[in-house]
């Protein structure tokens, strides 16, 4: 079931208002999650998270810069069930480009302030996903893809 608006809606909304989100790295056949800080940048066209060179994740994207990214919109209710939704992104990680560089860091450090001294360190890294697809996951049998250009025509 294709829902073009809804999951538009739906995938900016969820986008507007994370903090953070779990990132799936691949290296030597092994696959690793890690939770990261995540900003969207670009619309939806990008997610920014910041990371030391010398990190596991870090390692693994120098190695495979294909990665995933799923952000959780599942909210819990007091009987247990879930509602709501979970969003993966699917994309190539990439360090910023220098011409983008301040905008991005300005970027991430208005959604999550208190990352400051991380980001200045000079081990730091800041890193944005391009993402190609994003999945729309609303229960078992409701799950669409969509591309960043199929969510962005009217």
């Amino acid at each position: 079931m294709r829902h073009t608006v809804t999951d538009k809606h739906t995938v900016q909304q969820l986008l507007d208002t994370t903090g953070f989100a779990i990132l799936a790295t691949e290296g030597g056949g092994q696959p690793h999650a890690s939770l990261i800080a995540v900003t969207p940048f670009q619309g939806w066209r990008q997610l920014l998270f910041a990371t030391y060179r010398d990190t596991k994740k870090y390692s693994n994207l120098l190695k495979n810069r294909r990665v995933s990214v799923l952000v959780d919109g599942c909210k819990a209710s007091r009987a247990g069930e879930q509602g709501g939704f979970v969003v993966t992104a699917i994309g190539q990680a990439q360090d910023i480009p220098a011409d983008q560089q301040a905008a991005a860091m300005q970027a991430h450090l208005k959604r999550h302030p208190d990352l400051a001294s991380f980001l200045q360190s000079t081990d730091c890294v800041l890193v944005a996903v391009s993402v190609d697809t994003y999945q729309v996951v609303r229960s078992i049998d409701d799950v669409t893809w969509w591309t960043v250009d199929d969510l962005n025509t009217p």
